[in-house]
This record gives C-alpha cells, sequence and structure tokens, in this order.
C-alpha cells in the first residue's frame, strides 16, 4: 500500500492530470483518457489512478480485449502493479463477457464496475468487426424493365 490516501491522491489531481479532457462545449464535460477508467467519465469511482482497485479494457492488438487489473500489493512501484490477460478476437463473444465479468465482480475484485466492464468489452468487440458491404440497389418500377 501506498504512503499517501487514494481520497488525497484524487483530491490533488481532480482538476490537474494528464488523463483529464475537458470540453467548453455541451456544458463544460470533463472526460477521462484513462486506461483504468472504464466510462471515460472524470469521476473518482472510475479513476484508475485514483482507485486502490482498478479494472480497465483495451483493445488488443490481434484484434480481441486486453483486461487490465491493478495489484492493490504493488501500489508502491507502478509498473509491477498492472495485471493483463488478452481475450482473442477468435474466442466467443459470450465467453469474453463471462471472463471480464468473473474477474471483476464474481472474484470479489471490484463488483461496482462488471456492468461498464462487460459494456466497454462489448463495443470493444463490437468496433473490431469488419464493415458489412452494403448490398446493391436493386432497381424497382419502370427502372427494373
Amino acid at each position: 500500500m501506498s504512503n499517501v490516501s487514494y481520497d488525497l491522491i484524487w483530491e490533488v489531481a481532480r482538476n490537474q492530470n494528464s488523463f483529464l479532457v475537458k470540453r467548453k462545449t455541451n456544458g463544460g464535460v470533463q472526460l477521462s483518457r484513462d486506461p483504468m477508467n472504464l466510462t471515460n467519465v472524470h469521476s473518482k469511482k472510475h479513476a484508475g489512478f485514483a482507485n486502490e482497485k482498478a479494472v480497465g479494457l483495451v483493445p488488443a492488438s490481434n484484434g480481441g480485449v486486453t483486461l487490465l487489473t491493478k495489484k492493490p500489493s504493488a501500489a508502491s512501484s507502478p509498473a509491477k502493479s498492472t495485471i493483463s490477460v488478452t481475450f482473442p478476437a477468435t474466442k466467443d463473444t459470450r465467453r469474453t463477457f463471462k471472463a471480464v465479468a468473473t474477474a471483476t465482480a464474481v472474484s470479489g475484485y471490484r463488483p461496482d464496475l462488471r456492468e461498464a466492464a462487460i459494456q466497454r468489452a462489448s463495443s470493444l468487440k463490437h468496433a473490431t468487426k469488419p464493415v458489412k458491404a452494403s448490398p446493391e440497389a436493386k432497381p424497382r418500377g419502370k427502372k427494373a424493365l
């Protein structure tokens, strides 16, 4: 465990950090680029750097999904604190979702992030699918003759 509480880390870094994205449009919404943030919303609940346990999903190089988790025991050494598990694109989608749910909630890691993790995995799997070509328009009426 680190010497500084995660509440203090959040209070110090919530207005200025490298992951924060401020937009003047849409009512001044604040977003996050943190890889451990599942919803990309700037909040303490979802901030990976401000929580002892955090879950993140990023696209894998092979078209699959990589699950990132933080080890609370390695909080003082950030390079060793991340565990990554890659689910290949060939793995069944439902099995991937089940594995993500098991890693986040069933094992008791962060049950509050289960639904967000499954939604993020779903959007990443959907984004890696090839775009289906639209069918050629069939002429109707007089043009068909």
